[in-house]
């Protein structure tokens, strides 16, 4: 199979999947593969703009639809340019029934990271069984439903971290003041948050987030609030915290802890961080971390028996941190997922066709561009591959195909990389 493949990435266009969708690309790339990426976002503004036309509700919904079947078609332009091996898409990203089914019939690969819960978000009813493979961050009985609707290429994929990212830091005093608490929490304020965090108002206890409602109980731990944080401070207050609580999500008030099955991304990012956390039990988190690596509680008088067992213990929060960490290294990277996704497509739809060796993506032997370069235009072509993203492992066609999508002024060393394939071309045709 080619070692080496040719993935659009297909990003919604806004949404926690957004920031997961960027992690994918990152992570393809470190594996070696060469990745364009359909920036979905760009056509944010437009799409929201239509909520603005003060236009009813049946009109309004046949706009939107009639809009993003427009950006579908963009997509689809973007495939006849760029010629994917696989199409990877997140979770509402803008590719409609009708795209799907030509791109089937024209034999591109898709595939589906839903990073959702599906009980939640059942638009995947419409959408499952026009892809090719349907990674999903739960199982049963999510995987019997996609069997219903035809889709069998399923395949369970939690959520990652990025560990270059997500990483322990040295933070500044004027950080640690800014950030840390002796109990932090950041995220969205669902319900069960609300009720469960209005008993933590007596501790140090800090809330970061947006779509927090007013409540004058919780105004005192709130930080900048309805404002979204950024993913760098989020890294910032993740390392100031003694301990982060990492209560999942909820729709309804009651129970504060929902119990539910999927393992939310903060899970990962925390431990990549090596930040000590205290999650709430889910039904999938045991196959991911130990109790040696998070600290669980299992109802609200546990979470409180918990952070006070733990502010006084530093040593027991900083080897568990430690341990979470190397368990992230060695598991719970964007990479693994990555590596788990493509493994899978090459197993049940015969992704990257036949073998080409380790380092080619066409034909057996097709040279890297590097080979038989003298060692000064070697460091040049190194260093255009790194600001283009590309593995010197990538086939020359897929490095002029980069150099191609370039803006601006090329350089000597670009130029030079077109005028070659032009003679390559020349040369072709009068064989």
């Amino acid at each position: 199979m080619k070692s080496s493949l040719r993935i659009l990435n297909v990003l919604p266009m806004s949404g926690g999947s957004l920031t997961v969708g960027r992690y994918c690309t990152t992570a393809l790339r470190e594996l070696g593969h060469t990745v364009e990426v359909f920036e979905a976002p760009e056509f944010c503004g437009a799409f929201r703009a239509l909520k603005g036309q003060r236009i009813n509700m049946e009109r309004l919904a046949a706009l939107e639809n009639s809009f993003l079947q427009i950006v579908s078609q963009i997509v689809l332009a973007k495939v006849e340019s760029f010629a994917p091996d696989l199409i990877l898409a997140q979770a509402q990203a803008p590719l409609s029934r009708q795209t799907l089914q030509r791109l089937r019939r024209d034999k591109v690969a898709t595939a589906m990271w839903f990073v959702e819960d599906f009980r939640v978000f059942p638009y995947w009813k419409a959408f499952a069984r026009h892809y090719d493979v349907f990674a999903v961050i739960q199982k049963a009985p999510f995987f019997d439903l996609l069997r219903e609707l035809g889709q069998e290429n399923v395949l369970y994929l939690p959520l990652a971290a990025d560990p270059a990212f997500h990483a322990p830091m040295e933070l500044s005093n004027v950080d640690r003041r800014r950030y840390g608490a002796d109990v932090s929490f950041l995220g969205a304020g669902y319900p069960n948050r609300h009720a469960a965090f209005r008993r933590l108002t007596s501790l140090d206890f800090r809330i970061w987030g947006n779509d927090w409602q007013a409540d004058p109980v919780l105004t005192p731990c709130m930080q900048r609030p309805d404002e979204r944080i950024s993913p760098d401070e989020a890294v910032k207050i993740f390392n100031a915290s003694k301990i982060n609580l990492n209560l999942h999500s909820s729709i309804k008030a009651e129970p504060l802890i929902s119990g539910g099955d999927f393992v939310n991304p903060r899970t990962f990012e925390l431990a990549s961080c090596a930040a000590f956390q205290l999650v709430d039990r889910r039904a999938l988190l045991g196959e991911l971390f130990s109790g040696r690596e998070v600290a669980v509680f299992e109802d609200m008088p546990g979470m409180l028996e918990a952070i006070q067992h733990y502010l006084v213990r530093p040593e027991e929060r900083r080897a568990m941190a430690q341990l979470a960490r190397a368990r992230v290294l060695a598991e719970h990277a964007y990479v693994h997922r990555m590596r788990a996704l493509l493994d899978f497509a090459r197993q049940r739809i015969g992704l990257g066709g036949a073998d080409a060796g380790p380092a080619d993506r066409g034909p057996a032997g097709r040279p890297s561009p590097l080979d038989g370069l003298p060692e000064d235009l070697r460091q040049d072509v190194r260093e255009l591959l790194k600001a283009l993203n590309l593995p010197e492992s990538v086939s020359f066609e897929d490095l002029i195909w980069a150099v191609r999508q370039r803006r601006g002024t090329l350089s000597d060393l670009e130029t030079s990389l077109l005028f070659l394939d032009e003679w390559r071309k020349q040369y072709a045709r009068a064989r």
